[in-house]
C-alpha cells in the first residue's frame, strides 16, 4: 500500500460508488486489506492439506481446509515450526493454528501467516499414540530380537477379523489357493468401536492357548485413524507381546501403521500379504524341491565324473596300469641276489673243500698211519688199567703184556727182558721198542 493509495482512500470512500463513479482495483484491494488486517491474530481450526517444504527456503506453504465445506485458505509458516510439532503433520491432520491474516494487494490473495500449530481431534489422538509408541519402545517391546519366527507349514492358522469382512475373505481365499489343506480357526470380533479391544483380547487368549494353532493373524481392512484406534490400544499391545504363538499384524493398507504393527512378530502390508507370508505356495515349494533335486543330481553326477577322472588318472599310472612290473623287477632283483649268493656260497664251499683236502693230506702225511707205513710200530701195554702206550723201557718190565701195532695189523707179545742193542732197536721202531727177546703169544694180523 503506497502513500498515494492512502491519500486517495478517504476521498474515494467519501464519494458515492456508482457506475459513474467506480472504484479502481487498487482502492478495492486496499479497502479489503484494511478490513483483513483489522482482524489481528486469530485462532483457526482446519484440516491440513498440500504441505510444501522446500529445502533452503525460509517459508513453508500448506493449505488449511474446512472439513465441513469445500473452502480452504493458504497458510505460510517457518519450516522450523513444522519440525517442532509434537505430532508430525501429514495430509488430513486436524489442527488449530494461531496466525495473522494478510492480504496481498498485488494479486488479490489472502493467506494466513501462523506462529503456532496445535493438534486437535485426530491430532490429539495421534499425539497420544505417539507417546504410547515412545513408551513401549523404551520398554523394548519393539525389539526385533523378541520376534518369534513363523512356522514353515502351520497345521492350523488362527484368524481374528470382522464378521464376513473382506479381510477375512482375502486371507482365507489366498491361503487356500496356495495350499488347499490349510485349516483356519476363525474368530470374529468387532474391529472398531468401544467393544473391539475386549473381544479381540478374548479371542487372542483362546487362540494362544489352543495346542493346534501355530500362528495367529489379526486382520482388518483400511480405515481412518479413529477406525484403527483399537489396534493401538495398550492392553492389546501388551497381550500380543505376551503371546507364546507368533502373531501377524495385517491391519489396513500400506500407509496405515497402528502400533500393533510394531509389537507383532510380523507386519503384513495387507491381509492378502499376510496370507502369502503365513501359508507357503505348494506349487512354488514343489517346483523348488524339483529344482533342488535336479541341482543335487547334477552335482552328484559332476562329483562322480570328477572322482572317476581321478580314479582313471590313478589307474593310468605305471604302478597301477601294470602292477606286475614292480613285482617282476623285484623278482629279478631277488633272483640276481640268489644267484650271487649261490655263487659266493659255492665259491666258499669249494675253497673250504680244497682247504679240507689240503689239511687232510697234511694230516695223513703227519698221521700215525703214514708213520706205521714207513716201518714204525706202536707198542701198547695191555696189562695195565687202563692200557697205555709205552714211551720208555721203564714201562716194559719183564713179563709185561704188550700189543704191537704195525701198518698192516697188530700182534700181542710178552716181554722177557731188555734188548741187548737198545739204541739200534729204538732207532728202528721210533717211539716203540722192538722186543728182541719177546715171543709172540698170538696175533690179530
Amino acid at each position: 500500500m503506497t502513500g498515494a493509495d492512502t491519500s486517495d482512500t478517504p476521498r474515494r470512500s467519501s464519494s458515492p460508488n456508482s457506475a459513474e463513479h467506480p472504484w479502481p482495483v487498487r482502492t478495492v484491494n486496499t479497502k479489503i486489506a484494511d478490513w483483513i488486517h483489522r482482524l489481528g491474530q486469530i485462532w483457526v481450526e482446519g484440516q491440513v492439506t498440500q504441505i510444501s517444504r522446500r529445502p533452503g527456503t525460509r517459508t513453508a506453504f500448506l493449505t488449511l481446509r474446512d472439513p465441513a465445506a469445500d473452502i480452504s485458505i493458504s497458510v505460510t509458516c517457518s519450516p522450523d515450526l513444522l519440525a517442532r510439532t509434537e505430532v508430525p503433520l501429514t495430509d488430513g491432520s486436524s489442527v488449530v493454528v494461531l496466525g495473522r491474516p494478510s492480504y496481498y494487494t498485488g494479486r488479490g490473495t489472502v493467506s494466513l501467516r501462523v506462529s503456532e500449530i496445535r493438534a486437535v481431534g485426530i491430532g490429539e489422538l495421534l499425539l497420544r499414540i505417539e507417546r504410547l509408541r515412545q513408551l513401549m519402545a523404551a520398554e523394548g517391546l519393539f525389539d526385533s530380537r523378541l520376534k518369534r519366527p513363523l512356522p514353515f507349514l502351520p497345521r492350523v492358522v488362527g484368524l481374528i477379523s470382522g464378521r464376513a469382512s473382506a479381510a477375512q475373505h482375502d486371507v482365507v481365499s489366498v491361503a487356500t489357493a496356495r495350499w488347499s489343506d490349510v485349516r483356519f480357526d476363525i474368530r470374529e470380533a468387532p474391529v472398531q468401536g468401544p467393544t473391539a479391544v475386549a473381544r479381540i483380547l478374548t479371542h487372542l487368549a483362546e487362540l494362544d492357548a489352543h495346542p493346534d494353532v501355530e500362528v495367529i493373524i489379526i486382520a482388518r481392512g483400511g480405515g481412518s485413524v479413529e477406525d484403527l484406534l483399537p489396534f493401538s490400544d495398550e492392553a492389546l499391545l501388551r497381550a500380543v507381546s505376551r503371546c507364546r504363538t507368533p502373531v501377524v499384524s495385517a491391519i489396513g493398507h500400506e500407509p496405515d501403521n497402528p502400533l500393533l504393527d510394531f509389537v507383532a512378530d510380523l507386519r503384513a502390508a495387507t491381509p492378502t500379504d499376510a496370507a502369502k507370508r503365513v501359508v507357503p505356495d505348494v506349487e512354488a515349494e514343489l517346483a523348488g524341491i524339483a529344482d533342488l533335486r535336479r541341482r543335487s543330481a547334477q552335482a552328484l553326477r559332476n562329483w562322480v565324473r570328477r572322482e572317476s577322472g581321478v580314479v582313471a588318472a590313478l589307474r593310468a599310472r605305471p604302478v597301477l596300469a601294470r602292477p606286475g612290473v614292480l613285482v617282476d623287477s623285484e623278482a629279478a632283483r631277488v633272483a640276481e641276489l640268489v644267484r650271487v649268493l649261490r655263487r659266493d656260497v659255492l665259491r666258499h664251499i669249494d675253497s673250504e673243500e680244497r682247504r679240507s683236502e689240503h689239511l687232510a693230506a697234511r694230516l695223513s702225511t703227519l698221521g700215525p698211519a703214514q708213520t706205521l707205513a714207513r716201518g714204525y710200530a706202536v707198542v701198547q701195554r695191555t696189562d695195565t688199567d687202563p692200557p697205555h702206550v709205552v714211551g720208555t723201557l721203564a714201562d716194559l718190565p719183564p713179563g709185561a703184556q704188550v700189543r704191537i701195532r704195525v701198518a698192516d695189523g697188530a700182534a700181542t707179545a710178552r716181554v722177557d727182558g731188555p734188548a741187548a742193542r737198545r739204541s739200534r732197536a729204538r732207532s728202528r721202531t721210533g717211539s716203540a721198542t722192538e722186543p728182541t727177546n719177546a715171543h709172540e703169544d698170538g696175533g690179530d694180523a
